[in-house]
C-alpha cells in the first residue's frame, strides 16, 4: 500500500514539474508576443512621398562621381563657350556672373534637399536602432527564461533524487531489519 502511495506521489510530483515548465513556456511566449508587437516597421519604400523619393534621388546623384564629372564638364563647356566666343558674343563674359549665380542657386537648393534625405535616413536608422534594442531585450529575457527553466529542472531533479535516495535508504533499512530478524 505504501509503495502505491509513493508511486502516486512521484507521479504527482512529475505532473507539478511539467505544469511549472508549461507555465514558464507560456510566460515566455507572451513576452515574445509583447516585444514582437512593439517592433516598429521601418518605412516601406511604397509609403514614402514623391518629395521624399525626389530628395533621395537628388542626394544620391549629388553625392556621386557621375554628378562631379557632369558638373565639371558643364562648367568647362560654359567657360569654353564664353572665353573663345564661339557665338558672336559671349552670353556670360569673363567674371562669369551668370555661372556664379547658377552655381549659388544649385548649392542653395541642393543643400536642403540633401539635408531632407539625411533626416529621413536618420529616422530610419533611429527606428532600426530601437528595433535592435528591443530584440536585444528579448534575447536577454529568453536567456533569463532559460536560466529559470534550467534552475527549475535542477531543483526538481535534486528533490526527485533525494526522494529516491530516501526511499532507497528506507528499503535498505527494511532489508537490514529483515535480514537481522532472519539471522537470529
Amino acid at each position: 500500500m505504501k509503495n502505491k502511495l509513493d508511486l502516486n506521489q512521484l507521479i504527482k510530483t512529475e505532473e507539478e514539474q511539467i505544469k511549472k515548465l508549461h507555465d514558464l513556456v507560456s510566460e515566455a511566449i507572451n513576452e515574445q508576443q509583447l516585444i514582437s508587437a512593439k517592433l516598429i516597421d521601418v518605412e516601406d519604400e511604397k509609403c514614402i512621398t514623391f518629395g521624399q523619393k525626389l530628395s533621395d534621388k537628388i542626394a544620391n546623384f549629388g553625392g556621386s562621381w557621375t554628378f562631379i564629372i557632369v558638373f565639371l564638364a558643364v562648367m568647362g563647356l560654359w567657360i569654353s563657350l564664353n572665353i573663345f566666343n564661339i557665338f558672336a558674343k559671349a552670353f556670360d563674359p569673363y567674371p562669369f556672373i551668370l555661372l556664379n549665380l547658377i552655381l549659388s542657386c544649385i548649392a542653395a537648393l541642393q543643400a536642403p534637399v540633401i539635408m531632407m534625405s539625411q533626416k529621413r535616413q536618420e529616422e530610419k536608422d533611429r527606428t532600426r536602432a530601437m528595433n535592435d534594442y528591443m530584440i536585444n531585450i528579448k534575447a536577454e529575457m529568453e536567456v533569463q527564461n532559460l536560466h529559470r527553466k534550467v534552475d527549475l529542472l535542477i531543483a526538481d531533479q535534486m528533490k526527485y533524487l533525494f526522494e529516491i535516495q530516501h526511499r532507497q535508504l528506507e528499503m535498505l533499512q527494511r532489508l537490514e531489519k529483515h535480514f537481522n530478524e532472519h539471522k537470529k
